[in-house]
């Protein structure tokens, strides 16, 4: 084996590694190869080890953690080659770049030496300038990998991190569905004369529809639809806040009631409600958010409807004898302009007629060709359905939009009622 000479007076001597010196083994059966190899070294401000065989490195690597292994590859036993491959198969945490040198300069041998897991080569005689070179490219490459590893496991803690925090997001939402589920205790009330059934179903979560009903006095009961702007926490926030101003346990805080200076309580007209809701959202809230809303108050005794209709989907009668009567001419949202009007709309129940009240999460659910259902695919699914009790009629609305859109994970929240007058 011809002995490796690395004298070269105008080699510079500085350290390779200015924080911490990268550690090195030196693996040669030649005891005088591996002194002349550590001394070059050691000046170049590496940490150097050394083993005499292939067995005893592999022992060492065992134990220790190197960052470059410079091995000759003729060696008694186990081969430079041989380690090489038992070396990578000890998985060492980071990586460690392997130079073999070797007086083998064939096109296969070097084949073979990368697919045995080298990464360099340094061909006998070694220059010490190519050495110095390869080690620096070497230690580049540790360098690189050791920040990647480093950057890795910052990506691994935060991803825990946020893995925590999206855990305590998902209780905290179940809670708020929970809450907001409650907000609407009774899916369906009898008055004798009428009865409202409801139906809710959010695309996430929670929602920012609303659907209810409550009793003004003993005759006139109302009844509400209605669906914030947005989607998620903050317009499920806006709706859990005017579910209160909805409330008919709390007439004080009803926004549809008004106190005398007796104690009495006065109903305020629809279209009343839809002016306190606008001031309310413009000047308590002031909110970014915005509703529409369809509120309607029916007589019991007379069937007579007074309502208003504030940038919702129009509401319509089912009439008995099939025929589908759409409510209404629009009107502007709630909490968009000051000066808003909503003009009171009118309208008349007869014993076995209909009120449907359904937010836009039904007109404007798209089919799989992305086409909206609108206006007149609502009345035909009605229309079609209009045989079934009430409770059923809305099952089925939910069966024939999910079969119109091609899915049952609807893209906005579903909500509405449907108040059944018998006279």
């Amino acid at each position: 084996m011809s002995l490796t000479t690395l004298n070269s007076p105008d080699l510079p001597e500085e350290a390779a590694v200015a924080v911490r010196p990268l550690q090195v083994l030196v693996v040669d059966d030649s005891k005088a190869q591996r002194m002349l190899l550590i001394a070059a070294l050691s000046r170049w401000g590496y940490a150097v080890q050394e083993a005499e065989s292939g067995e005893a490195a592999l022992l060492a690597c065992r134990t220790e953690v190197f960052d470059i292994i410079l091995s000759d590859w003729m060696m008694d036993g186990m081969s430079g080659l041989d380690l090489c491959a038992a070396f990578r198969a000890l998985g060492q945490e980071g990586y460690a770049y392997f130079i073999l040198l070797t007086s083998k300069s064939g096109k296969e041998e070097i084949a073979t030496g990368l697919e045995s897991g080298a990464d360099d080569f340094l061909t006998k005689p070694v220059s010490a300038h190519e050495l110095h070179a390869r080690l620096r490219a070497g230690e580049r490459i540790v360098s690189m990998h050791k920040e990647l590893v480093q950057k890795n496991r910052l990506l691994g803690a935060t991803l825990t991190e946020l893995q925590r925090a999206q855990q305590i997001v998902d209780r905290d939402l179940i809670e708020a569905r929970k809450l907001q589920q409650a907000l609407v205790r009774d899916r369906c009330r009898d008055w004798g004369r009428g009865a409202a059934t409801l139906f809710l179903r959010t695309s996430g979560p929670v929602g920012g529809d609303l659907a209810g009903f409550f009793e003004l006095d003993a005759a006139v009961v109302a009844l509400y639809s209605l669906d914030v702007s947005g989607h998620g926490v903050a317009s499920a926030m806006i709706t859990a806040r005017l579910a209160g101003y909805l409330s008919g346990s709390d007439p004080d805080q009803n926004i549809a009631l008004q106190r005398r200076a007796d104690g009495v309580f006065d109903r305020l007209l629809p279209e009343q409600v839809a002016a306190r809701f606008n001031r309310t959202m413009l000047e308590d809230l002031q909110v970014d958010q915005y509703f529409t809303m369809a509120y309607a108050q029916v007589d019991l005794n007379s069937g007579a409807v007074a309502m208003v209709q504030a940038g919702h989907p129009y509401p319509r009668i089912l009439r008995a004898d099939g025929r589908i009567d759409r409510l209404g001419s629009g009107g502007l949202p709630i909490g968009l302009l000051p000066d808003a009007e909503h003009d009171p709309v009118m309208a008349q129940l007869f014993p076995g007629d209909r009120l449907l009240l359904v937010s836009d999460g039904l007109t404007e659910c798209p089919s799989r060709s992305g086409d909206e259902l609108g206006d007149d695919g609502l009345d035909a699914l009605i229309r079609a359905n209009s045989a079934l009790d009430s409770r059923q009629l809305l099952d089925a609305l939910i069966w024939d939009l999910a079969a119109h859109l091609g899915s049952e994970d609807f893209p906005d929240d579903v909500s509405g009622l449907i108040f059944d007058y018998r006279g």
